[in-house]
């Protein structure tokens, strides 16, 4: 397993009863986690002293409860910095575990000694395009969503990055990943964190099983003739690190290159243990 436990401004304080005890900076939240599925003792005062609640519905959804947390606030990685607010279903705009993927790929890039092209798809609020650029690499980011685009560029300004060179693009990312192969364009590391389900800015419908290995076959071909990674992230369960190793040897067979995949994870304090956080299949050149 890859492990994220570099942080200190985020932690894992404890997880029971489907829920995770989570501390964002100054602030404690507590939002639920289909992972969680054992049943122990809820004794951190952290359970009690919390400043935000998710409380799913058993309907489907949920909602927020608010005790005292501001309406944005910032927490860092490193030299990056991330503005963080409470959204629909759960989410507060980062996947801390992705900081095991962002370490690796960012090393590989400042080593590489040559100038980089990176293809960030599905790319959020911006946190594999940060640590890619802070690298060194040159960065296109592609998401469906203008809200989410926007707060990545936010996240950039707050990390001093304004100036480095990405391209950020509001776009299908199936349909323009067919235009730049039209066009004849390349990248040397390709970087995606699809959704399992979504809508693209037209209606579109991406189902994770049905479109990512297309998906993949399309964006090997995208590859530059010295291509340095091929990174795919999954938060389906469906989709094991085996799974994702089957589809990167495929479409990337005749690389000279070598495919490993493993669960991500955060570690626990109060158990020290790790909770599992999806899996990530990354291709690396040899």
């Amino acid at each position: 397993m890859w492990i994220a436990d570099k942080w200190k401004d985020y932690e894992i304080i404890d997880c029971s009863k489907g829920e995770k005890l989570e501390r964002w900076g100054r602030y404690i939240l507590i939002r639920p986690d289909p992972q969680v599925i054992w049943d122990t003792p809820k004794t951190d005062r952290g359970w009690k002293k919390m400043n935000g609640h998710y409380h799913r519905s058993k309907k489907g959804g949920g909602e927020w409860e608010f005790i005292s947390l501001p309406e944005q606030w910032q927490i860092h990685y490193g030299e990056l910095t991330f503005n963080l607010k409470p959204f629909s279903f759960k989410h507060t705009g980062l996947f801390p575990e992705q900081a095991a993927n962002w370490d690796w790929f960012a090393e590989k890039i400042k080593s590489a000694g040559r100038p980089v092209k990176v293809l960030n798809l599905f790319a959020y609020t911006g946190g594999a395009t940060l640590a890619a650029a802070a690298a060194g690499a040159h960065v296109t980011h592609v998401d469906a969503s203008k809200g989410m685009v926007n707060w990545a560029k936010e996240n950039a300004a707050s990390s001093g990055l304004s100036d480095k060179p990405v391209r950020w693009l509001v776009d299908d990312c199936v349909k323009f990943v067919e235009r730049e192969l039209r066009r004849g364009n390349c990248y040397d590391a390709v970087i995606m964190d699809p959704p399992s389900y979504g809508r693209g800015p037209k209606g579109e419908i991406w189902k994770i099983e049905d479109a990512i290995h297309p998906l993949i076959r399309l964006c090997a071909e995208l590859l530059s003739k010295e291509p340095l990674f091929f990174l795919v992230n999954s938060y389906t369960t469906g989709l094991a690190p085996a799974v994702l190793t089957y589809m990167l040897a495929t479409e990337l067979k005749g690389r000279r290159g070598h495919v490993d995949a493993q669960e991500i994870g955060l570690p626990v304090t109060r158990s020290g243990l790790v909770l599992p956080c999806g899996a990530s299949g990354r291709w690396e050149a040899d």
